[in-house]
């Protein structure tokens, strides 16, 4: 679905990351894990348009989308969420995920006066598939609490609902458990592992928990130094050499690595 032809990124005299190719499987949880300050958020949010390359190609589908604003490639199905949850705290559960489609007939001044019936039968529409959305993630019973009021595993749960209200085509999520309880933790993969075997859902996940890892993702592409270390199923990146020493600086292969956090 996705492929990234050597990608790089300088900041200054930094190189975030370096001549990176990798290609994400249709219908795969593919997980990105590596030390801190290995790139892996880096390569994120060039990928998501968030930042612009320095040099190389990103391949959507056949389509070359390399420098494309977020919102174009938005349109295009790629998603992400965010290490810290971006929720709209002010506004109730269910209005944080009516406003994610885009075109919606009510942002039109026009619509709004002269076509009100529109707006709102379009607006009970998205209402009815918002509360859809809450009852799959559990969350039907916060719909009219403020999304700030939410503990930071249920924003992370409403952020990957906020993917549910859309077509998407791949779903990029940065350190879903980051800050999660195992509680919440286990029911976020629970969520995931659905949206992927029930619905067709193509994630790729950063995450430094590798039980978290272990559990959901096939293949394991490992980061370090802003490049591609190594690639493979989980029990071969556990007892891979270069990934022990690139995580703890030893050769151990009794170690166990845990992906840092970070850029």
């Amino acid at each position: 679905m996705v492929a990234v032809h050597h990608l790089s990124k300088w900041f200054g005299g930094i190189q975030a990351v370096r001549d990176v190719s990798l290609a994400i499987r249709r219908n795969s949880i593919t997980g990105l894990i590596g030390p801190n300050g290995a790139g892996k958020t880096t390569l994120f949010n060039i990928i998501a348009g968030h930042l612009q390359p320095t040099s190389g190609t990103i391949i959507l589908d056949g389509e070359d989308v390399t420098g494309l604003a977020p919102h174009a490639l938005f349109e295009r199905g790629i998603l992400r969420t965010f290490q810290l949850a971006h929720e709209f705290a002010s506004l109730p559960v269910r209005e944080n995920l009516m406003m994610v489609p885009s075109g919606q007939p009510g942002e039109n001044l026009l619509n709004a006066w002269l076509r009100p019936g529109r707006v709102a039968a379009h607006e009970e529409s998205l209402r009815k598939k918002a509360d859809e959305v809450l009852d799959f993630l559990t969350l039907s019973h916060l719909a009219n609490e403020r999304a700030g009021n939410l503990s930071g595993g249920q924003k992370k749960l409403l952020e990957l609902g906020r993917t549910m209200m859309v077509d998407a085509k791949i779903v990029f999520l940065d350190e879903v458990g980051a800050g999660v309880n195992r509680t919440l933790l286990n029911t976020i993969a629970d969520v995931i592992q659905t949206l992927h075997r029930d619905h067709g859902y193509t994630f790729c996940v950063i995450e430094h928990d590798m039980d978290f890892i272990a559990r959901l993702c096939d293949p394991v592409i490992v980061m370090a130094e802003g490049a591609v270390l190594a690639q493979g199923t989980s029990d071969e990146i556990l007892a891979n050499e270069a990934v022990i020493e690139a995580y703890l600086g030893t050769g151990s292969k009794h170690a166990r690595p845990t992906a840092g956090g970070g850029q």
